[in-house]
This record gives C-alpha cells, sequence and structure tokens, in this order.
C-alpha cells in the first residue's frame, strides 16, 4: 500500500459459476451467476484500504449526508425509513407524493474509472500514494 499499487497476483479471482436459486435448471446458463474469488490477502487489502478512505471521508464530512451505503449504522432500513418519512410528511401536508424508483444493483459494475479517479483527486482530495493504490486496484483485474 505504501508504494501505491496492489500486485498483479492480487488481482486475478477465480471465477465459479453458482446457481442462481435451488431448483433452477441446471443445464441453463442464464440461471447461473458468477462468483468471483480473490485471495486472503487482496480481501484484507480491501477492507483496510475502504475502512480508512471512509474513515477519511467521514472525518472531513465528504460522506453525502442521506447515504446509508458504507456507513456505521446505516442500512437499507434506514435509506426505506427516510422515504417514508417523507412521503408521511408530504402526505400530512396535503402535497401530491411520486416516488420514482431506479434499480442499481449493478451500479458499480458500470462506473467509469477515469472519473471515478477524477472526482476522488478533485472532489474528495485524495491523491499522491492513495490515489495511485486505488488506480492500481481498478485496472488490470482479470
Amino acid at each position: 500500500m505504501c508504494e501505491g499499487y496492489l500486485p498483479a497476483e492480487q488481482k486475478r479471482a477465480v471465477v465459479t459459476p453458482l446457481l442462481k436459486k435451488p431448483g433452477l435448471d441446471a443445464d441453463e446458463l442464464r440461471n447461473y451467476r458468477p462468483v468471483s474469488n480473490l485471495t486472503f490477502v487482496s480481501k484484507l487489502a480491501e477492507r483496510v484500504v475502504a475502512s480508512r478512505l471512509v474513515g477519511y471521508l467521514n472525518t472531513h464530512c465528504l460522506m453525502p449526508q442521506l447515504q446509508s451505503a458504507y456507513r456505521r449504522n446505516h442500512s437499507t432500513e434506514t435509506a426505506l425509513l427516510k422515504v417514508l418519512s417523507d412521503i408521511y410528511a408530504a402526505v400530512d401536508s396535503q402535497q401530491v407524493v411520486l416516488l420514482g424508483l431506479l434499480d442499481l444493483s449493478a451500479a458499480s459494475d458500470c462506473v467509469d474509472h477515469e472519473v471515478l479517479l477524477h472526482r476522488l483527486r478533485v472532489r474528495f482530495g485524495i491523491c499522491g500514494t492513495a490515489h495511485d493504490w486505488i488506480a492500481s486496484f481498478l485496472y488490470g483485474r482479470s
């Protein structure tokens, strides 16, 4: 981590196909989901960096106030409670309520790494070795 890169051998995953649900037809490829297994060292490094990154964001009040993911004492349940609370408050005030939902379950698969790295540097002040390590983590995975 001090050198700003993740070794290539820590970026290789063994992909195992698993049935999405018990009882699905095992002969149909669409009934499988890929599970990528990384090395223990890779997972450990990822957790250490994630913990330090979230700590930095919290210390400098850079975490969006209403974000529930990756925050201690927050979850999908707290996000749902916030939405319900807002709906009830609007109904109590006799306001019209419109709820638009968007499925972002695979959103992280669509993140442009260049945009992410630029935002980390410009908006969140993450640069130098930390920025280099994150870039190394993102690229060259197999």
